[in-house]
């Protein structure tokens, strides 16, 4: 019995092994920051209240897509807002088509300072991160 168990294990084992591919080439897509053109932020918060926040961003091909928001906090109320993009890379063929959307973030007033939204736009000829700034202040 104990040697038709081994060979039970070893033949599930092979089968195992070889049913996983070893020919993996990596992953089809990678993320990229995507260029914010446009935001819609309210003129005013009040404390504890939460606001949608519209951006207007680029899509450069068709092989792109929207992923998320990073809204990072770079100071007590200053926030780095950055769209990002899921590219594909085992399509052919994508539309070279340039689209501006838009997407829409919640975003929680938590201080009672002004807020400055930082949006970012690209990267300069030097490498520096561009962004365009809108401040927001707190009733």
């Amino acid at each position: 019995m104990k040697r038709f168990m081994r060979i039970c294990f070893a033949v599930s084992f092979v089968l195992f092994i070889f049913s996983c591919s070893l020919n993996d080439d990596g992953p089809n897509f990678h993320f990229k920051a995507l260029q914010i053109t446009e935001a819609e932020v309210p003129e005013s918060f009040e404390l504890n209240q939460t606001y949608q926040i519209t951006v207007t961003y680029i899509l450069p091909d068709g092989c792109t897509s929207f992923s998320g928001f990073e809204v990072a906090d770079a100071d007590t109320t200053i926030r780095n807002v950055v769209v990002f993009g899921t590219v594909r890379t085992d399509q052919e063929g994508c539309t070279t088509a340039i689209t501006e959307t838009q997407a829409t973030f919640n975003f929680k007033c938590l201080y009672d300072q002004p807020y400055t939204f930082r949006f970012w736009q690209g990267e300069g000829a030097d490498g520096a991160q561009e962004y365009f700034e809108v401040v927001v202040p707190v009733n």
